[in-house]
């Protein structure tokens, strides 16, 4: 499963990149691509801007900053999934998610000092993002519901092995 995950963190990164490597070439900085109108409102665009922060531009200008904590996390994320490599296929897809999102970013700060977004979903006042945050926020979104439902799995296994506990202590007294 490790090395099925590497692979997914691969494809994915170079889908990030050769995404925003489209966006460069095609899209001014600044320009706006109405890609889908619902009448005369705009419900999402191509719109290319350049990112120094986070998201909404929070810590802007900390870039070493900005590089040096995925860049933990990433290794981090890495060994916890070589660990947990036979354990659950959902818990390290997720992880493969979040590490490959993390990787398509890390490479725009390390090449450029900011990262590419496109992406504007119009009718929400949402910061402009790219298919790596996506990655990230849909592998952080599955790794959650991940513990939930393991979490829930764990409770429902020590209730029934305390209940099997109580009902062979009653035959032994009986």
């Amino acid at each position: 499963m490790f090395i099925f995950s590497l692979v997914i963190i691969v494809v994915l990164s170079a889908i990030d990149q050769l995404i925003k490597f489209a966006v460069v070439r095609n899209i001014e900085i600044g320009e706006v691509i109405n890609v889908i109108r619902f009448g005369s409102h705009d419900i999402f665009s191509l719109t290319h801007i350049t990112n120094d922060g986070a998201a909404w531009s929070m810590m802007s200008g900390k870039t070493w900053f900005l590089i040096g904590v995925p860049i933990i996390v990433i290794v981090a994320a890495l060994v916890y999934m070589y660990i947990k490599r036979k354990g659950s296929k959902l818990q390290v897809i997720s992880l493969a998610l979040i590490v490959a999102g993390g990787i398509g970013n890390l490479i725009d700060r390390i090449r450029i000092g900011e990262v590419i977004d496109y992406i504007s979903f119009d009718p929400i006042d949402f910061p402009i993002f790219n298919f790596a945050d996506i990655c990230v926020v849909v592998g952080a979104v599955i790794f959650c519901v991940y513990i939930l439902f393991a979490d829930i799995k764990d409770h429902k296994e020590k209730s029934s092995g305390s209940e099997n506990d109580l009902k062979a202590d009653v035959d032994e007294q009986a």
